[in-house]
């Protein structure tokens, strides 16, 4: 992408609950991942290293846990902000539920699939975000529900649950670790796009992610100011 002189300005888009749900969100999974792929098929045994005591399984087993906690509360935060963070943060702004959010979506998909070499300026995410947002968020809410049942069957409430939900503790650990590789997907997919936008599009994203700012073309801001914008 060619990018033409022009004013920009900088813009506070991302509040600091939002940032701070990025990177507790971030680096838990993170530990999620590894852990968990060491939990579901450890490479080292018990009988390799018989002759001195071996806590490795039970050791990551708890970071597991406490990542695990770490990450329920970072969705928590941010189903909070769905409903009352800012206008850039709540649902309405990044979902295809109106027709410039639909249109919008696709210019950002051809975009991507370089089929063009317009940007969609957006002062918020872009609604493809949006979508894959939305289904990591649903897909988070498996990985909670399934962890949970996995490490409470006993407790009530988590047994009707996860029985209702997932039968056996073993199909819940099946689905559990089936969506584990979506977050791998994801982690993969996600870096590589903001990389990608970072060199394609003057935004700053990445520094954004630590900021809360982007950076927009001032024709952009100057439209977005004068449109209305209401709130959920």
């Amino acid at each position: 992408m060619k990018v033409e002189p022009r004013l920009y300005k900088r813009v506070f888009v991302w509040s600091w609950a939002l940032r701070l749900f990025h990177w507790t969100f971030a680096f838990s999974i993170a530990a999620l991942i590894l852990t968990g792929l060491y939990i579901h098929n450890p490479p080292i045994t018990t009988t390799w290293a018989e002759f001195r005591p071996s806590f490795l399984m039970a050791t990551l087993r708890y970071y597991h846990f406490v990542a695990a906690y770490f990450f329920i509360a970072a969705i928590i935060l941010r189903t909070y902000l769905l409903f009352f963070g800012n206008k850039y943060e709540r649902a309405k702004d990044f979902l295809p539920v109106n027709r410039e959010n639909l249109r919008s979506l696709w210019r950002t998909l051809k975009f991507y699939l370089y089929l063009t070499d317009e940007h969609e300026w957006r002062e918020g995410h872009t609604v493809l975000a949006g979508v894959i947002y939305t289904i990591i968020f649903f897909s988070a809410l498996i990985m909670i529900f399934t962890g949970l049942y996995l490490l409470y069957p006993e407790v009530s409430i988590i047994k009707k649950i996860g029985s209702f939900f997932f039968g056996t503790v073993q199909m819940a650990r099946f689905i559990h670790y089936l969506f584990n590789w979506i977050f791998i997907v994801f982690v993969l997919v996600h870096l590589y796009i903001v990389i990608w936008n970072d060199f394609k599009a003057p935004e700053a994203i990445i520094s954004g992610a630590f900021s809360g700012s982007k950076f927009l073309p001032a024709e952009v801001v100057e439209k977005e100011v004068n449109k209305e914008a209401p709130y959920i």
